[in-house]
């Protein structure tokens, strides 16, 4: 009987794209995906460790698995990704998931196929995570999840070490691929009838730093030579950091017409004392001076970001200097959290004196401004012509299609039967809600 598999995956884009290359390596060994968890031959957690939550989420579907693996001990059930590079983590799932038969981590996912023929003729357990970060694995097959669109990751890891994050730990050093690599990449993809990419990096604006050889490359650069060396029709990328957000890459964002109109860029506090202890690297100056630069640009891109609520020790005084300077910015958009402490990161043992309670009210507060806005942003969209790269029926529209423009709003539209998933058409906006805009498609153009 053809063996499946059933890949679980929590987190990031790169997470994401991660589990594309695991299901290309499954579809490699003669694995197909199985539709139901409970069909599956083996089944993957591909794990995020950024916030509590997402391990919670984690441990309650491995939880879940156990009744399944008694009455079928030939399943393979294997945990991967960002978690279980933490050894206390590690250290949990061999004393409290016996049934858990394959554990691997960030750095060593090229590995699957060997680890899995390890469980099948060993009959026992196998845990393999590499400590530190290594070579670059070129040419590893991915089974993408859309045919039109496509993640492309520019570079591994983060130097930065902010003291709330734990990628550093467990994503390592920076890398970054050689740009001859990513050029021919995109050059398949839209051989293969790709529209649109996203370069993925933990920070993009850092891509070449570490790249020797005679050339110099900057990630303005890059995305130059992608606009001039390919034919694909959409760029987006992220994450950026701001302290290195350099002259060049806005110019690019300005004037290079291949690149998306939308950059998020992470605030994380609006209070440079509260910066200082996030280890952030700039000022609230500086970043509001940068937003400025950005949108005097181009004036007509997109801005979001991310917010972090309740960092240890933060003040009511911080919070209105965050509240202040998104209300200035004016975001299209805003990823809100409460702080999670992450067991090894520096914030993780500084004193933390405010209330849940005041955390959850200041999150609503923020929330509530931010929904403001972004309504506000959406507003300005109705009786203007957008182009939408056309993505299927929404998900949670019935009736309805969606696609994203090029400021990455999402823009429901009612089906139309020439359509197909990948187009790029021009939308006429006609109403619009605090998350998404809704308009007809103009054939006639």
């Amino acid at each position: 009987m053809p063996q499946k598999y059933f890949i679980t995956t929590f987190g990031c884009q790169m997470n994401v794209h991660d589990s594309e290359t695991l299901a290309g390596l499954l579809t490699s060994l003669g694995y197909s995906p199985a539709s139901l968890i409970e069909e599956a031959d083996i089944i993957l957690f591909n794990t995020c460790c950024v916030r509590e939550n997402a391990e919670n989420r984690t441990y309650g579907n491995i939880g879940a698995l156990k009744a399944l693996k008694q009455a079928r001990p030939e399943l393979i059930i294997g945990m991967c990704g960002c978690m279980v590079q933490q050894p206390s983590e590690v250290a949990k799932i061999k004393q409290s998931y016996p049934y858990v038969d394959l554990v691997f981590g960030t750095h060593n996912l090229h590995q699957l196929p060997e680890l899995i023929h390890k469980v099948q003729t060993s009959g026992s357990r196998v845990i393999e995570v590499w400590d530190t970060d290594g070579a670059i694995y070129e040419d590893l097959p991915i089974r993408r999840a859309e045919t039109f669109r496509a993640w492309v990751t520019i570079m591994y890891g983060c130097n930065n070490f902010c003291a709330y994050c734990i990628v550093p730990y467990v994503r390592g050093r920076e890398r970054s691929r050689k740009p001859e690599q990513i050029l021919a990449e995109i050059q398949d993809l839209v051989r293969d009838g790709v529209k649109e990419i996203t370069l993925l990096g933990q920070n993009v604006n850092s891509y070449g730093k570490d790249l020797t050889g005679g050339e110099r490359w900057n990630f303005a650069r890059l995305l130059r030579e992608i606009a001039y060396q390919t034919d694909i029709q959409r760029i987006r990328f992220q994450t950026s950091h701001p302290k290195d957000l350099s002259d060049d890459l806005i110019e690019t964002l300005a004037t290079e017409a291949k690149v998306c109109r939308h950059l998020h860029l992470p605030l994380q506090s609006g209070s440079t004392r509260v910066l200082q202890l996030m280890n952030r690297r700039y000022t609230r100056e500086q970043y509001r001076q940068l937003a400025a630069e950005i949108k005097n640009r181009n004036p007509g891109i997109a801005l979001t970001t991310d917010i972090i609520v309740g960092f240890p020790g933060e003040l009511e005084g911080d919070f209105q200097d965050t509240l202040a300077l998104v209300s200035e910015i004016g975001y299209d958009g805003a990823f809100t959290f409460i702080y999670s402490p992450r067991l090894g990161t520096p914030a993780a043992k500084m004193a933390d004196p405010v209330s849940e309670a005041e955390k959850k009210r200041h999150l609503a507060e923020l929330m509530k401004i931010q929904n403001q806005i972004s309504l506000v942003k959406n507003q300005a969209f109705i009786g203007t012509v957008t182009e939408v790269l056309v993505e299927g029926v929404s998900e949670r529209n019935p009736g309805m299609w969606s696609g994203r423009n090029s400021q990455n709003k999402l823009v429901h539209f009612k089906p139309v039967s020439q359509l197909k998933p990948g187009n790029l058409i021009p939308v006429s906006i006609i109403s619009a809600t605090t998350f998404t805009l809704e308009g007809e498609f103009l054939s006639s153009v």
